[in-house]
């Protein structure tokens, strides 16, 4: 795994309020990162419009979410970090990139006021970005890219 932003911060609580399950239902709450601890979490930010998201970000996500479909110790998510174009990443925008890429985890729409309240809290950099969270809740890798091989074999090492 490529760690060239190795950050040991605490990871802030998410603010994310619009949320959508891992088959593509409204949920009626936001979901909070205490709901997933003593788990290794990955959150991928992305925005619809965006293709790097869609020809690297997206099929890398898809690759780590099929490596460990029977592991019960990583959650997923992937959260739609608006901070441009609002009027095409839309909360809409979230159901169609799940179903496009048969991505069964919980997909949230982080509109923000004007800007993704996860960039805020993550200092991330834009799209597509990957935010790992160790069972501590200690951001250990933020960064745009990372390599999938690599990420797999750490994450199951971490995970045993």
């Amino acid at each position: 795994m490529d760690n060239t932003q190795n950050q040991s911060i605490k990871a802030p609580e998410l603010r994310v309020e619009q949320w959508i399950d891992s088959h593509g239902s409204k949920l009626e709450n936001p979901i909070k990162l205490s709901e997933y601890e003593g788990k290794y979490k990955v959150i991928y930010c992305f925005q619809h419009w965006c293709p790097g998201c869609h020809s690297v970000g997206l099929p890398s996500l898809k690759k780590l979410v099929d490596a460990f479909e029977d592991s019960d110790k990583i959650a997923f998510l992937a959260v739609q970090t608006v901070f441009e174009g609002a009027h095409a990443n839309t909360y809409d925008k979230i159901l169609e990139t799940q179903k496009k890429y048969e991505l069964e985890i919980p997909f949230g729409h982080d509109p923000g006021k004007g800007r993704s309240t996860i960039m805020e809290d993550y200092h991330t950099g834009g799209t597509p970005w990957f935010i790992f969270i160790d069972q501590e809740n200690n951001v250990v890798f933020a960064d745009f890219h990372i390599n999938v091989d690599g990420t797999i074999k750490y994450l199951k090492e971490v995970t045993k």
